[in-house]
């Protein structure tokens, strides 16, 4: 098993007991985008499956490369991944469809967008049409905030490119839920629902990013409202795929709003969320490559998914200053330590080795995730063990998973 680029905490993994080779996880040196050296290296190391992580290789269509010289490769392809490369596409598509979301207008001019932001009284999110890394929407409440988001994004040129277009949605009061389904371009499987912690710091204050902690299930998503999931937005998805032709093969992430009306999208995503998937998968009993062939063999119809009962808490630690500015070479101590502790699971995002020893390379360092049979027991041994982590800086959210406890 290869990883590119890989970090610090992939490198240190073992391939399963099982395995033909038994050899360990390598790392290459080598960025996701890279598309022409990555189909070179799947070609010459006879790669049997890629499987693609992040949402700019897709957008960049390296599925669509993979196929077209005869690699296996799971994600969506160039045409599918508009759903998270573009918030337009994403928003005109649910409009066209009839999937319940939020008011919204999509602009390219900044007084256009600005009068239309006046008229939801400033209270919207204004969001870079493209990609940008997570960091692309920008939450107002009032005019004067409204105002300054579309000039940090249409006229400032904050997101570069990814700001060419603007989508403003009238701000969405409710409870806010992760959810992720596999498809196969037929059939889609919903997972179990999962919150994630977008804001910086305690109490959902501060700016927004990719995501400072999650856990799963949700306690306060009920049966009612998970049938109506499953009927308004996710078959009513698959049924646009359908008549648009789109050919969707991989994992689908809406982030949904439980408001009074009922669920409705805020977005969608093209991969797998990070870090709701530090919680997912520790739940998931099936053999995930199993999952994977389904979903590109468009088999996903004879497979269920098997979950655990048990709660998964995931914590991330952050480097100081992050989503802002931030250092990075901090040495990171502590994860012999985490690794002693049982049920737990420190998944590594911005690290790297250096002479070594372990350091911070990137906003969000780690993912400390736990699971046990309760929520509130998953809760406490997920921070007892960042408290066993240490690097200068370091900071992370306390209330991982209060709202569920209250």
């Amino acid at each position: 098993m290869w990883c590119a680029p890989g970090n610090a905490g992939i490198g240190l993994e073992k391939l399963a007991a099982r395995s033909v080779n038994g050899r360990a996880v390598e790392c290459v040196p080598m960025s996701a985008e890279a598309l022409p050296e990555l189909l070179k290296f799947a070609k010459d190391n006879r790669v049997d499956m890629t499987v693609v992580g992040p949402d700019n290789p897709l957008g960049l269509g390296i599925v669509d490369l993979f196929q077209k010289e005869g690699l296996r490769i799971w994600g969506p392809n160039q045409k599918a991944a508009q759903f998270e490369a573009s918030k337009v596409f994403s928003q005109q598509f649910m409009q066209r469809h009839g999937i319940p979301t939020a008011r919204a207008g999509m602009f390219r001019d900044a007084a256009e967008a600005r009068a239309f932001a006046g008229a939801l009284g400033g209270r919207c999110a204004v969001k870079a049409d493209g990609l940008a890394l997570g960091k692309g929407v920008l939450m107002c409440a009032n005019l004067a905030e409204a105002q300054a988001a579309v000039d940090d994004v249409l006229v400032k040129r904050k997101f570069g490119a990814a700001g060419d277009s603007v989508v403003i949605q009238e701000y969405l009061e409710g409870m806010e839920v992760s959810l992720h389904a596999l498809c196969d371009g037929k059939v889609a499987r919903l997972f179990p629902t999962s919150q994630d912690h977008k804001r910086a710091f305690d109490g959902d204050l501060g700016p927004n990013t990719g995501g400072m902690g999650t856990y799963s299930p949700t306690p306060f998503v009920s049966a009612r409202e998970m049938a109506r999931v499953e009927t308004e937005i996710v078959e009513r998805w698959l049924a646009g795929c359908r008549a648009d032709g789109i050919d969707y093969r991989g994992i689908i992430y809406p982030g949904v709003m439980l408001t009074a009306e009922g669920p409705k999208v805020l977005e969608f995503n093209a991969r797998f969320g990070d870090p709701e998937t530090q919680v997912y998968l520790p739940l998931l009993k099936n053999d995930l490559v199993d999952v994977f062939e389904a979903c590109m063999d468009q088999t996903l119809d004879a497979i269920s998914l098997e979950w655990s009962s048990q709660s998964c808490v995931c914590v991330v630690m952050a480097s100081g200053g992050y989503p802002g500015a931030y250092a990075k070479g901090k040495a990171i101590e502590g994860l012999d330590a985490a690794a002693q502790m049982p049920d737990v699971k420190v998944f590594h995002a911005g690290t790297t080795s250096r002479q070594g020893r372990v350091v911070t390379s990137g906003g969000r360092v780690l993912g400390v995730t736990a699971w046990a049979k309760s929520l509130g027991d998953a809760r406490v041994l997920a921070y007892q063990t960042v408290e066993k982590i240490h690097f200068e800086g370091a900071q992370y959210r306390r209330d991982i998973g209060a709202k569920a406890l209250k």
